[in-house]
């Protein structure tokens, strides 16, 4: 089913999105992180919550603690669901690499109608996540109750990859890295070792990866749960 919101301004729904991706991976919502995401200075960040407060976007608590109306959810989850199923398709169909498809959707995700919208998840067969394991707005996903992070796994067990956040995306050279890793959702591995260094080894197909701590701290993996001997 295809998201309508109303049209705002491109600043608004990249504003609206990031504010919805960084409540999503589990932050508190702030103008720094904000700046921090988007790449831009706090100024003009300061400046665009005033902007959307007046539009009725977004609510502050002191100019600190952001988070989404009514009004601004609709428009980010509009916007977030777009960018996903962008992604989807350019690395689906297109065969994009993850890196380039990141890019691309973040221009697609303004331009895409609704009819658009509803054609492409016909295509791609009505998918639930974006090629890095993230939800699709709207699509229905459920996170698995046995999801965890790559760093809570004991070495020798196995694991499935679920979910790239959306913080990793931002990460220069991460998503290059991973996809050439074989660190995909759906690819399975083993945990090997964790090192002193935080840095974790895992086996994927068979070939030794290391995993920096700032990475396996959010890389979500589905591993089989076994119960403690009584």
């Amino acid at each position: 089913m295809a998201y309508e919101a109303a049209e705002y301004h491109p600043a608004f729904e990249e504003y609206s999105e990031t504010i919805f991706e960084l409540a999503e991976d589990g932050f508190e919502v702030i103008q720094a992180r904000i700046a921090e995401r988007l790449g831009v200075s706090r100024p003009a960040v300061s400046e665009m919550v005033k902007r959307m407060a007046a539009e009725g976007l977004i609510e502050s608590d002191d100019q600190t603690q952001i988070t989404l109306t009514a009004a601004g959810t609709s428009l980010a989850r509009t916007v977030v669901r777009r960018h996903r199923i962008a992604e989807r398709f350019l690395t689906d169909i297109l065969d994009l690499s993850w890196s380039e498809a990141h890019h691309e959707a973040g221009r697609w995700e303004h331009v895409i109608s609704p009819a658009v919208e509803a054609a492409l998840v016909r295509v791609l067969n009505d998918p639930t996540t974006c090629p890095h394991g993230n939800p699709i707005p709207g699509s229905g996903y459920e996170v698995p109750e046995n999801s965890v992070r790559l760093v809570d796994v004991e070495p020798g067990a196995d694991f499935t990859v679920q979910r790239i956040p959306e913080e990793l995306e931002f990460e220069p050279g991460q998503l290059e890295f991973l996809e050439r890793s074989g660190l995909m959702p759906g690819q399975a591995g083993t945990v090997v070792a964790t090192s002193p260094d935080g840095t974790t080894t895992v086996s994927m197909s068979g070939i030794p990866v290391g995993v920096g701590p700032f990475s396996a701290e959010r890389i979500l993996v589905i591993t089989a749960h076994v119960d403690a001997p009584v």
